[in-house]
């Protein structure tokens, strides 16, 4: 007998846009996971995935229905008419998902179509879909950021105006009705005019939309760029951090463990909210495809104003902040500190000429008159350390700091951050070694999430006396870490190239 191969479609379909990734079958069922399976035993429960594409979430919730509804309604039609008809419901992301996910769900694109397993008397059974456009307020739209640039593209071509957060009160979209479970995979971004490939997060929006709606339980796949704030995420972060009810977090440092292909920058989390709970949160670290740590903690550490992602990290942080050490944040100096932009032509000429000052630019060397330098006066004639602003995708385990010493009568501009000043060479040096320690590394990625590597991602790094080198052996005694922690910090960080 030859084996056939039958494969999910739901796994073999690409994703849309880098905005929105589909959820693997796999993934889909991980979340579902988190719920009490109870509720896929109620006649009762009501599930709503209000940003629904491949409609993976609403099929493998009818799956668990049907089954744990067998002994309660017996006749299988019967059973599966009350679950599509009252238990599960979608609104969708676009027109072309829409029909996406009544395909998924009912086996055919329209609800009231010949093949439906369960007939709707229209076409959009309890999957809605309405093309609505954006409400523009000085070029930008005042619900979700879009740029009117990009985005206001008339009535023939896609807005990606989404239903769901477009709208001050989300419940008008479900006829007021109550729901038991919100469950999803949001779109995580939109274009919002700026340079390159510059975006606005959306994912918080369909979070905090959500909450409205006052669910029993509440569970999203998002990116975990949120743990360290940043564009527009500030007080999402805040709120979340803070929030008493979120009880389970999976976090995921490695984003193509749950999509794989699909780049995102900083990794992914699902978690899941609780109305009626209020405690710690339990975090799952995941890497290598599998759970490497669990422990039930605050989402903040006590001082802390970041969340750490990594469960093994919580006590060496502890032993560092033990010492109450001034934080190597104190001497890492500002974005453009000499006021000039990676792009600025002021230094075109390569060699040195009288009273030049050098310029250490984008995987460049230029000279400069002092006079054009806009300010930072006070540094040009220090000896400077340098680390690139913008490093990999933010995950400091893959990526490290590259650290070079600018002279006195040099400068840098907005390509390096600069720490410092110091008196002399050897102590340039020193703090160089320093930075090279995976120790160093470490206590820098507990905060660093997205590739920028501004002062506050230094926030847990100490402060050395750098009147003499440090290596790593010096840094784990001075600590009095353990050999499991030294080992923890090892398999984090790769070796210096």
């Amino acid at each position: 007998m030859v084996n056939s191969y039958n494969p999910d479609v739901l796994n073999c379909i690409a994703n849309l846009s880098n905005d929105e990734v589909f959820t693997p079958p796999s993934l889909a069922n991980q979340v579902l996971d988190l719920l009490p399976q109870e509720l896929f035993r109620s006649p009762k429960t009501r599930f709503l995935d209000p940003f629904t594409k491949s409609g993976v979430f609403l099929r493998e919730i009818v799956k668990r229905l049907d089954k744990g509804l067998e002994d309660q309604i017996p006749h299988r039609q019967e059973r599966i008419d009350h679950i599509m008809h009252n238990q599960v419901y979608g609104i969708a992301c676009t027109e072309l998902t829409a029909l996406l996910a009544r395909r998924s769900v009912y086996c055919s694109k329209t609800a009231n179509g010949r093949f439906a397993v369960s007939r709707f008397d229209n076409p959009e059974g309890n999957i809605k879909y309405e093309a609505i456009q954006h409400t523009w307020m000085g070029g930008k739209c005042r619900f979700c950021g879009a740029s009117q640039s990009v985005y206001d593209r008339g009535t023939d071509a896609e807005q990606y105006a989404y239903q769901f957060i477009h709208t001050d009160n989300p419940s008008q979209l479900t006829g007021n009705m109550t729901f038991d479970v919100i469950i999803g995979n949001p779109p995580y971004q939109l274009a919002d005019g700026g340079a390159q490939a510059s975006a606005i997060p959306l994912y918080h929006l369909f979070v905090e939309q959500a909450q409205k709606l006052c669910p029993r339980y509440l569970t999203m796949i998002i990116p975990a760029r949120w743990f360290a704030g940043g564009k527009g995420l500030d007080s999402f972060r805040n709120n979340m951090l803070n929030c008493k009810h979120l009880s389970t977090l999976h976090d995921f440092n490695d984003g193509s463990e749950c999509f794989p292909g699909v780049e995102i920058k900083g990794g992914v989390c699902y978690f899941l909210w609780e109305k009626d709970y209020y405690g710690d949160c339990t975090i799952n670290t995941h890497k290598n495809g599998k759970i490497t740590s669990i422990m039930k903690r605050p989402l903040l550490e006590k001082g802390c104003d970041t969340f750490i992602r990594h469960n093994d990290a919580i006590a060496i942080l502890r032993k560092v902040q033990s010492k109450k050490e001034e934080s190597f944040a104190s001497i890492v100096r500002p974005a453009m500190t000499f006021g000039l932009r990676t792009f600025v032509k002021e230094f075109e000429r390569k060699s040195p000429f009288i009273g030049f000052t050098k310029v250490y630019a984008n995987h460049t060397i230029g000279y400069i008159k002092k006079s054009d330098i806009p300010c930072g006066n006070e540094y040009i004639n220090k000896w400077k350390v340098l680390v690139p602003e913008a490093v990999g995708a933010g995950d400091m385990t893959k990526d490290r700091l590259k650290p070079l010493i600018s002279e006195p009568n040099s400068i840098n501009t907005e390509t390096y951050i600069m720490n410092g000043p110091y008196n002399s060479k050897s102590e340039a040096e020193n703090v160089v070694s320093y930075i090279n320690t995976k120790f160093f590394h470490f206590l820098l990625g507990l905060k660093k999430v997205t590739q920028h590597t501004t002062s506050r991602v230094y926030q847990f790094v100490p402060l050395q006396d750098f009147s003499h080198p440090w290596t790593d052996e010096m840094l784990y005694k001075k600590y009095n870490l353990s050999e499991d922690e030294i080992a923890f910090i090892e398999s984090m960080i790769r070796p210096m190239e």
